[in-house]
């Protein structure tokens, strides 16, 4: 079959690959149908995430039909239309039976590397590196699928893929971190990054009661998104002071609630944003927690600051101080897809929720290298590319 293998930072190669099978009975073989590359596949094309091997296959974001299940699969069939949890959990441990599916202690069989280089073990991820499972990508024709019955789900026949694709992972993200928030109506929300996962963050903050959301990017086609989609004030953070702005928006106060929709490879201007890139380039710091230190600053005292963004280590002159002296209140976490997918696909069946509109670029799986490029680098407008085996 083919798929998409990683050879080392900016370099993925589209290559013929042996196809899956089920190794173990609550195993499952999904044949995918739609795939997208999300922000945090960029982490590892930057080459920034630890123990990704050359010839690894990539991507976690997917859909697909069932062709083959193991023993101990009763839920699910052959034929079954399903989208996929980026996470996988066995469904049976206390982390699991908590709804914390992200922390799952026995999915990722290098638990042990893990705690050695991170301090701790959490569940692992599709196509993520081996610290994270090891467990072969989406982007390709075929994924196996550990513990089929807690990771995938079916889904109607007449809802298209591209709906449905962002169910995997980007609107469960987006979604959590909105409720990590514990949004009041009347809430002032501050979103940094306008890409999908910060967009379905705008969405969400707004069906849990917010009543102002303010976009916060650099490319206004992305804030545009965010305006009419979701209908957010927009902050161009190239042309205006966030700060300052989010202050007058709240007349002095600060948002009552902070998410953090960027990550480790966040961007700002000036000497700010030179300090971070030198640092993290010869990796005195392996992120760039800009938004962090935004998010501490801007926040009203008492607030939350959610953080949905990827980070990986250690971050730099970060407010701590800040943190503290306000009394905020932190929520992170990799999402607990496995929790929201069957209420998330429930309000698509309902035409309550359409994913879609971030759809800007539609390629073929042997276009993957070039649709990274232009994911990248911002070019075309880009804000999520869909990819068809």
């Amino acid at each position: 079959m083919k798929a998409v293998c990683w050879y080392g930072s900016t370099d993925v190669r589209v290559e013929n690959v042996p196809e899956p099978k089920i190794t173990n009975p609550h195993d499952a073989i999904v044949r995918v149908t739609c795939a997208t590359i999300c922000g945090s596949d960029l982490h590892l094309y930057s080459g920034l995430v630890p123990t990704v091997e050359k010839g690894d296959i990539i991507g976690h974001e997917f859909i697909g039909e069932i062709v083959a299940v193991g023993p101990e699969v009763k839920r699910l069939k052959s034929g079954d239309r399903v989208v996929v949890v980026s996470v996988i959990a066995c469904g049976k441990c206390s982390y699991c039976k908590d709804g914390l599916w992200s922390l799952c202690d026995n999915s990722n069989p290098n638990a042990v590397q893990q705690e050695k280089v991170l301090g701790y073990s959490t569940a692992a991820i599709f196509g993520y590196s081996h610290l994270f499972g090891g467990y072969a990508g989406a982007f390709a024709e075929y994924v196996r699928v550990p513990f089929a019955e807690n990771s995938a789900f079916k889904v109607p026949s007449d809802l298209p893929d591209e709906k449905l694709v962002f169910i995997s992972d980007s609107v469960p993200t987006g979604y959590m971190g909105a409720e990590n928030c514990d949004i009041k109506h009347g809430d002032t929300v501050a979103v940094w990054g306008s890409g999908a996962v910060g967009l379905f963050a705008m969405k969400s903050a707004r069906m849990l009661g917010a009543e102002k959301v303010v976009a916060i990017d650099r490319f206004q086609w992305r804030l545009d998104k965010a305006k009419e989609f979701c209908g957010a004030i927009c902050v161009n953070y190239e042309n205006e002071n966030v700060i300052d702005v989010l202050k007058d928006i709240t007349a002095g106060r600060g948002p009552d609630k902070c998410i953090d929709a960027v990550g480790m490879e966040a961007h700002t201007t000036g000497l700010g944003d030179l300090y971070d890139k030198a640092k993290q380039a010869v990796r005195l710091e392996t992120d760039r927690p800009h938004v962090l230190r935004d998010a501490f600053i801007s926040c009203r005292k008492g607030g939350t600051v959610s953080i949905l963004g990827v980070y990986a280590g250690l971050v730099d002159k970060v407010p701590f101080g800040a943190l503290f002296n306000k009394a905020l209140i932190i929520r992170s976490g990799q999402m607990n897809g496995q929790k929201y997918a069957p209420m998330l696909i429930d309000k698509l069946i309902k035409n309550e929720l359409d994913p879609s509109f971030v759809v800007t670029h539609r390629m073929k799986l042997d276009q993957t290298p070039e649709a990274f490029k232009i994911f990248r680098d911002k070019r075309e407008s880009c804000v999520r590319i869909i990819l068809r085996p």
